[in-house]
């Protein structure tokens, strides 16, 4: 007695078709599983063995195969459940063949049959479409994370029993309807740009980063409010499109972080990795890879705070996903890409006691104290940091003044004006922002006239800058220049590029 069940599987943040193949034999009580199987799918004999005899059937008391093909492909995850039950059930009569057919199954059973929430359904979701398949049948509690993908019905059941009913017929099952449009709006923000007082020299330098997509590295002393910049940051960035939020709800959906009271990911990401992070829980990794924070950032932000803390080796896995946006991770058996999109936001003091400039408070650091931490981050990596600002401690007058400060509202408008330029300037092209101009496009869009051109001349020769610093001066003269709704790139907007790049001086 044989039964096919359609499934999915994860690669990457995509997935793709599993074909589910059980077979019932004559001989000793039995159960394998082959085809690449990890250690939860192995276990998901004892799930479903348990929850087929409370559901009220009967289990095979002889001997089982489960294949899943492609067997050359590694298995990982809980959702394999509901399609080996209903395999199994199948194969002695229990569920019609030719509707199993027609249906994607993936979910988790619980002991007591119920049908529990399991990570990765929306790359499911999309792959069930992509092949064509009349519907995807899942657990209830994924119902909104699935019904986002359109052109797809989605049945969502909270029992097996239900599954086994509404294949032969006797139970009637409507497809889930799309989520409400609040359930795929941004949520309310309590972070306000409004709420920080003076700093309107770092203000503006992330308004520029924002609307360029430009990396930021913020240096000054404890207290001067660099966490607290950086954390307002996404208020002012664009809104995510549909296309971006399915992105990132992908990775999110694969790591079971989606949260279940929403249809996809509201806003764009803030991750505040702990300076104790390693390699693999920065970029992804391990035995079975996973996105790392750099990958769970995509289309948002990743803050570094206390920069110089984080180790060596972990700084510079960062080198490929700041140029290409994307993570390649490789296994003897596979390789394995995240996208990783990010803008990338560091905090750092200016020397181990934090007060080295501070006018009020004297620095107790050695001049090789100084120098050691500070070159604690490379010479590459920070040529990969478009704008570095100095913040100081805020003063009295400022923390006293009465009114606030430009809203983020006000701030993101601007930034959208900015992006919308940027927008049609690289229509046809994978370009989205200047800060991810290649070579050629930063030759045909950032050209100079003689007078920034003789100004940029200089700089480079005085501050002995790279040429990818002179690169990133051009792009944030470009962005500067679409902020002030400028055609061509003047002569100011070239002298407030080239300040954001004056610790290239102090580290160098």
């Amino acid at each position: 007695m044989l039964a096919r069940v359609t499934s999915g599987s994860l690669r990457g943040v995509d997935g793709f078709l599993v074909e589910v193949e059980v077979d019932i034999a004559f001989g000793m009580p039995a159960f394998t599983t082959v085809g690449l199987p990890e250690i939860a799918v192995k276990e998901s004999k004892d799930r479903v063995k348990a929850a087929i005899k409370n559901s009220g059937y009967q289990f095979p008391g002889t001997r089982v195969t489960i294949n899943l093909a492609p067997a050359d492909v590694r298995k990982d995850g809980t959702g394999f459940d509901l399609p080996i039950a209903l395999g199994l059930l199948a194969a002695q009569g229990l569920a019609p063949q030719a509707n199993l057919d027609r249906y994607l199954l993936y979910g988790e059973v619980s002991l007591d049959g119920r049908l529990k929430a399991t990570r990765g359904v929306l790359p499911v979701a999309l792959a069930c479409r992509q092949a064509g398949l009349a519907g995807l049948i899942i657990p209830k509690d994924n119902a909104r994370e699935a019904a986002v993908v359109q052109d797809l019905a989605v049945y969502a059941v909270e029992t097996l029993a239900d599954v086994v009913d509404f294949l032969r017929g006797t139970l009637e099952l409507a497809p889930e309807l799309p989520p409400p449009v609040e359930l795929l709006a941004a949520s309310g923000e309590d972070l306000d740009f409004a709420e920080v007082k003076g700093q309107e020299q770092v203000k503006r330098a992330l308004v520029i980063a924002a609307s360029g997509g430009h990396n930021v590295l913020m240096l000054g002393p404890p207290g001067s409010g660099k966490t607290m910049l950086a954390r307002r940051l996404p208020s002012i960035l664009p809104p995510l499109t549909f296309e971006e939020a399915i992105e990132t709800s992908k990775i999110y959906s694969i790591m079971g972080l989606l949260p279940r009271e929403r249809a996809l990911l509201p806003t764009r990401p803030f991750r505040p990795p702990h300076h104790t992070v390693s390699d693999a829980g920065l970029i992804g990794g391990g035995r079975i890879p996973r996105p790392g924070e750099v990958s769970l950032a995509h289309n948002g932000v990743l803050f570094l705070d206390e920069l110089p803390e984080f180790k060596r080796q972990v700084l510079e896995v960062l080198r490929q996903p700041l140029e290409e946006g994307y993570v390649t991770i490789s296994r003897a058996s596979s390789s394995l890409t995240y996208p990783a999109r990010f803008m990338l936001v560091a905090a750092m003091n200016p020397c181990p006691c934090g007060f080295l400039g501070d006018g009020k408070r004297p620095c107790r650091c050695s001049p090789n104290q100084i120098k050691t931490y500070q070159t604690r981050i490379s010479g590459p990596l920070l040529d990969r940091i478009d704008i570095q600002v100095h913040v100081p401690a805020v003063p009295f007058q400022d923390l006293a003044a009465g009114p606030d400060g430009e809203s983020s509202a006000a701030l993101q408008q601007r930034v959208i004006a900015a992006r919308a330029v940027q927008t049609r300037r690289f229509t046809g092209s994978r370009v989205h922002c200047n800060a991810q101009m290649p070579p050629r496009l930063v030759k045909q869009h950032c050209l100079l006239r003689p007078e920034p051109r003789q100004l940029l001349e200089r700089a480079m020769e005085r501050l002995g800058l790279s040429a990818r610093a002179y690169n990133r001066i051009l792009k944030i003269a470009r962005t500067i220049a679409d902020l002030e709704g400028e055609q061509d790139i003047q002569t100011p907007h070239v002298a407030e590029a080239i300040q954001y790049r004056s610790l290239d001086r102090t580290f160098a």
